[in-house]
């Protein structure tokens, strides 16, 4: 794997990461607003101590993304981390682009203190569950022998 340039996102890359997730939503047919809506999201966000957001590519048209949040726990000194979202452009899929990011991702959570990262994942998304536990995430806790599940509800 060549070298990869991640770099954090500023309030400039805004309407580049709503297009980019609205890539994302697409390809996965998740409903969505549109780019612009999207991109007003990020510019709100970004800037925020308890977001990060990293890009790789060039600054004009990245090639793929993270998006990170901190929140307070009681479990840890720091912040606990949760990967919202982590996406590159189909085409440039495995040239090394993803693993960048998340270890990226991983350093600079750890920076600012946290200790665990969470990250929600299709159980049908194959491919992408073998990306994170190849990278030493896991749905099983250490020392048990069930499955950690994510429930939702929409409000």
């Amino acid at each position: 794997m060549d070298a990869v340039d991640v770099v954090a996102a500023t309030r400039e890359h805004a309407a580049v990461l709503g297009r980019l997730l609205l890539d994302f939503n697409r390809e996965f047919d998740t409903e969505s607003p549109d780019a612009d809506a999207l991109g007003r999201g990020f510019a709100r966000l970004l800037g925020r101590e308890d977001v990060i957001v990293l890009l790789t590519g060039p600054a004009d048209d990245p090639t793929g993304f993270a998006f990170l949040t901190l929140r307070p726990t009681p479990y840890h000194d720091g912040p606990l981390a949760q990967l919202e979202e982590l996406y590159v452009r189909p085409h440039l899929r495995d040239r090394g682009l993803g693993t960048a990011l998340l270890l990226a991702a991983v350093d600079a959570v750890r920076a600012r203190g946290s200790a665990e990262m969470h990250i929600g994942v299709d159980e049908v998304d194959v491919d992408t569950r073998r990306f994170y536990e190849r990278h030493g995430f896991t749905n099983v806790e250490p020392g048990q022998d069930y499955r950690m599940l994510l429930y939702l509800r929409g409000l």
